[in-house]
């Protein structure tokens, strides 16, 4: 009988579980699709709110009034502002961001092709930030007020202070200019740009992956000359902030009591503060570290003009000074989507750094 019993109340309380993880569920869809919606409803009033008349850019200034009055009507511009914005909607569901007046193709066509280019730059800057800022904000932490921790908050405190266009200038007349360590504006040389079209194997999108996997060593080593500058400089203001906030977190934990308790108790320093220390403040620096590459993703701007890195930055500058609004409307909506991807991402990450979360 008390076999019967734990038994239904295991499945008793297994159905209230699965309950509330349907209920999660279904919460966590819900908030995607109202924030997802307010990014499309954003999107959709800037591009009417801006002073650019989407026929004119059309037609150009000399169109008379008849086709002036068919275009608007052709555009669907005639109709009730909620009407547009269903269409809208549907449209970016499709997957129909309108063509491009820059480039005269789809403008989803235009943003695949440029964006593995800035996921490349991103990334890369992003593992640079990582692999120094989060070991910088502990070694920080760890010598309190001390040289170690003046030095580095000294070179974060420079990270924030510099503006990213005038460093990747100097960077670019130092490096390149001068000294002639690095390749540079742009992914390639032109006389490697053959090479890769043509002999090397497109897969991911990324030139390193790509020459790699297809055993291009020439194509690889050139775009990485291109590359390593443009990452440097993004990634010298992502480990800045990564630095920054590692520390704070580590400072934290550093003054909790389960700390002092591992230290009375024998446990080696080492494993005190990259064990059990680290691995408490996790779980915030997820959060900082998906932020920092969406950041990374969308405010390379200006890092992709000054090298004429051919990305999704430069591609959205290019449109805006053309009054390419499709253009422009369709790179924001990516990146909204990308900055909804990688909150969610970090959210599935916590479960996995801390169980408690689950």
């Amino acid at each position: 009988m008390a076999a019967e019993d734990n038994s239904l109340n295991r499945r008793g309380f297994g159905g209230i579980g699965l309950r509330r993880a349907v209920a999660r569920l279904a919460q966590t869809a819900l908030s995607l699709a109202v924030t997802f919606l307010g990014l499309l409803f954003v999107t959709f009033f800037i591009g009417r709110i801006i002073p650019i008349d989407p026929v004119l850019a059309t037609l150009g200034d000399r169109a008379t009034q008849e086709q002036y009055e068919a275009a608007r009507q052709a555009l669907g511009l005639d109709r009730p502002l909620l009407e547009q914005f269903a269409i809208y909607v549907g449209d970016v569901l499709r997957g129909d961001f309108g063509m491009s007046l820059l480039t005269a193709r789809p403008v989803i066509e235009d943003i695949a092709n440029v964006f593995p280019a800035t996921l490349e730059l991103a990334t890369l800057a992003t593992l640079i930030g990582v692999l120094i800022g989060v070991p910088a904000g502990v070694t920080a932490a760890v010598n309190q007020g001390r040289w170690p921790d003046q030095a580095i908050r000294f070179v974060g405190l420079l990270g924030y202070s510099m503006p990213v266009f005038w460093l990747g200038l100097i960077a670019l007349l130092v490096f390149y200019g001068n000294l002639g360590w690095v390749s540079g504006p742009g992914r390639l040389d032109v006389a490697y740009e053959l090479d890769f079209e043509f002999d090397v194997t497109h897969v991911t999108g990324s030139i390193l992956i790509d020459s790699a996997l297809s055993g291009a060593w020439d194509v690889f080593f050139n775009a990485l000359g291109h590359i390593i500058l443009p990452a440097g400089v993004l990634g010298y203001f992502s480990l800045a902030y990564i630095a920054r906030m590692t520390r704070s977190f580590m400072l934290e934990q550093l003054s909790q009591e389960y700390v002092t308790t591992a230290r009375v108790k024998g446990v080696p320093e080492r494993r005190v503060i990259w064990v059990h220390a680290l691995g408490n403040a996790l779980v915030p620096l997820i959060t900082v570290i998906a932020l920092s590459y969406a950041y990374l993703l969308e405010g390379s701007v200006l890092t992709e003009t000054v090298f004429a890195w051919p990305g999704l930055g430069l591609y959205i500058t290019n449109a805006l000074f053309a009054a390419d609004m499709n253009a422009v409307l369709g790179g924001t909506v990516v990146v909204g989507i990308v900055f909804i991807g990688l909150n969610i991402l970090s959210d599935l990450l916590y479960t996995l750094v801390d169980p408690r979360a689950r």
